[in-house]
């Protein structure tokens, strides 16, 4: 009989190490995508319509890969290489950057980019949900999360100081591609020495077998997963909204470090809380607090006021990117990674159609995209609470 695996900080070795993992691809990431949008928009002379449509595709990309990857890992009762593939292929991608000239260029980069994060995203979760004993699941998977986002605290703040040092130029930027490089050859490194930890084979399932063998509660979740999903336009929204009340390009990428820092204070302090109360309340407070940071944008006109929603979109984002997953493998038990599969290619396929109705609203005016997402994510909460896909286990 195996010896219990120590724990550190509470969770079992492995969930940190990948946290570090994530850690190190975050970092890379974000230290680009902090100033993706003014610069697409900015330096390159993209307009906000056109963001939206490479933002949607972006988040699309992200997804389409989702169901397979879960498919594949649940299938082969693989984790490990699917997750390497992700990683290994969003590091390629990032060569893009460096040559990109161009808007198409950029595009193409942003949306290539996220095939990786698509594939990796459901084998890794599995994985975690495996080692994470389930008493302590919501808090593992805020651990893990709180160390992801902690690399989007240090790569704006490595962006900032880049910008600061050598000023807001092209050449600035493309220092800046080059240095996001290196964290992310260590990630693929870091990934390659952890212990694989196998789930259960379904070899004999095809994809459609595979969605037929979910439960209906997992299935009544998406539906209002779904509904959320139109209201959840590109972060690169609110980073305009900040710079049309007067922040500057540099202050821009403090305010996305800041958002990060909210995340990484309360994704284990979420996590601990969903499991004493129950992941049903904390989905629905996910919501909650979307609905009054929109409202909050549509009526912020300070600086001030624009900081406090940063940080409130940081506490809704610790809840909808961690505690949705922790949510999933509770009611669905089975088949975790074709589960979060199924629920990032669906919620990815209406965030496209989301952004593109952002940026279209964003020309009539910036509130009226604010607005709308407030009215959708009430509409949301009403699903949720109607439909109640967490029913059949006890909480």
């Amino acid at each position: 009989m195996s010896e219990p695996v120590k724990k550190r900080f509470g969770v079992h070795p492995d969930v940190l190490k990948l946290g570090f993992v994530s850690f190190l691809t975050d970092l890379s990431s974000e230290m680009i995508f902090s100033v993706f949008a003014i610069f697409f928009t900015t330096i390159a002379g993209a307009s906000s319509a056109l963001l939206g449509l490479v933002e949607g595709l972006a988040d699309f990309s992200a997804s389409s890969l989702n169901y397979m990857a879960g498919w594949l890992s649940d299938r082969s009762g693989k984790r490990k290489v699917f997750a390497l593939a992700g990683y290994g292929f969003s590091t390629l991608a990032k060569v893009i950057l460096l040559f990109a000239n161009s808007i198409i260029g950029l595009g193409l980069f942003r949306v290539i980019e996220r095939l990786g994060k698509g594939f990796r995203g459901p084998p890794r979760d599995a994985w975690l949900s495996a080692i994470a004993d389930k008493g302590i699941r919501g808090y593992s998977f805020g651990v893990h999360k709180a160390l992801d986002k902690a690399g989007a605290v240090f790569g704006p703040l490595v962006a900032y100081a880049l910008l600061s040092w050598y000023g807001e130029s092209a050449a600035t930027f493309k220092l800046l591609f080059w240095v996001a490089l290196v964290p992310a050859v260590l990630s693929i490194i870091l990934l390659g020495l952890i212990k694989e930890q196998p789930g259960v084979k379904h070899q004999r399932e095809n994809m459609y077998e595979a969605w037929q063998t979910l439960s209906a509660g997992f299935k009544r979740y998406l539906i209002a997963a779904g509904i959320f999903s139109l209201a959840y336009f590109s972060f690169g929204f609110l980073l305009l909204r900040a710079y049309s009340v007067g922040f500057s390009m540099k202050d821009v990428v403090l305010l996305y470090a800041l958002f990060n820092v909210a995340f990484v204070i309360a994704a284990p302090m979420i996590g601990k809380l969903g499991d004493v109360i129950g992941r049903t309340r904390i989905i629905v407070l996910g919501y909650l607090v979307y609905l009054v940071m929109n409202l909050g944008f549509v009526f912020a006109t300070t600086k001030w006021e624009i900081i406090a929603l940063f940080v409130i979109y940081g506490i809704f984002f610790s809840i909808d990117e961690a505690q949705s997953k922790a949510f999933i493998t509770d009611i669905e038990p089975e088949r975790r990674a074709t589960a979060i599969g199924v629920y990032n290619f669906v919620t990815g396929m209406i965030y496209l159609p989301a952004s593109l109705i952002a940026g279209a609203l964003w020309l009539l005016h910036p509130t009226v995209v604010f607005m709308v997402a407030a009215c959708l994510s009430l509409a949301a909460i009403a699903a949720f609470l109607y439909l109640r896909p967490a029913r059949q286990i006890m909480q």
